[in-house]
């Protein structure tokens, strides 16, 4: 969903920083910055985004977190090492890249954040994971309340099934499928087009502090 969303703004001519702890898989464009960097150090994201912003434009315009992880977790298997693990990636991490580009964003700019539908309902074997996205939730407004008086919006999507390689390789999202009303899962251009509807100010400049589910009717709240 990363990859798609980097690739649906660099087709309609923006700058686009990506920040990852893995090489760039391929994409090949004059106006894509790569950063190798970890979304759990702030100070490394800090330094790292400073002198790259500066040649971008100097300006941040949109903010997508998505990097996320998943590990299967209950109360039998949790250990506090994969408590921090998806913590930190997943609620400490839009903390931090939120916090490293909020001074270079100004009024109209906007922050999407990834949730999850399992920040609304319960998914059997996603103890922490779903914990962590009901946390990237509250965050979201939480967010969206400290920084309306500059202008930056601050929305979250939540998506269900996404023919994601991380999905495939759980072998269930065939039949995961065939559970879901409309019939199929998500493509991740389609995640990838909320993400531009939601920072688009002249489109979705009223919506603020909101979680949007995208699931083909599976998870409706």
């Amino acid at each position: 969903m990363g990859l798609a969303t980097a690739e649906l703004y660099l087709d309609r001519g923006w700058q686009v920083i990506a920040i990852d702890i893995a090489d760039n898989p391929g994409i090949k464009s004059e106006n894509l910055h790569w950063v190798k960097a970890d979304v759990r150090n702030r100070e490394q994201l800090e330094l790292a985004l400073a002198p790259i912003v500066k040649t971008a434009g100097g300006q941040i315009d949109t903010v997508a977190n998505i990097a996320g992880v998943f590990p299967p977790t209950t109360l039998e298997t949790y250990t506090e090492e994969n408590f921090r693990f998806i913590f930190d990636v997943n609620v400490l991490g839009v903390l931090n890249v939120t916090a490293s580009c909020v001074p270079y964003m100004k009024s109209g700019s906007a922050v999407v954040n990834f949730a999850s539908v399992d920040g609304f309902t319960v998914s059997r074997g996603q103890l922490l994971y779903g914990a962590s996205k009901s946390a990237v939730i509250m965050i979201t407004k939480a967010l969206a309340l400290e920084l309306a008086p500059n202008g930056i919006r601050v929305n979250g999507i939540a998506p269900g099934w996404v023919a994601t390689p991380g999905n495939a390789a759980t072998g269930r999202m065939e039949e995961a499928a065939k559970s879901i009303p409309i019939g199929r899962v998500a493509q991740p251009s389609e995640i990838a087009e909320w993400v531009w509807l939601l920072s688009d100010p002249t489109k979705a400049g009223f919506v603020d502090g909101e979680t949007i589910v995208i699931s083909g009717a599976d998870v409706m709240r």
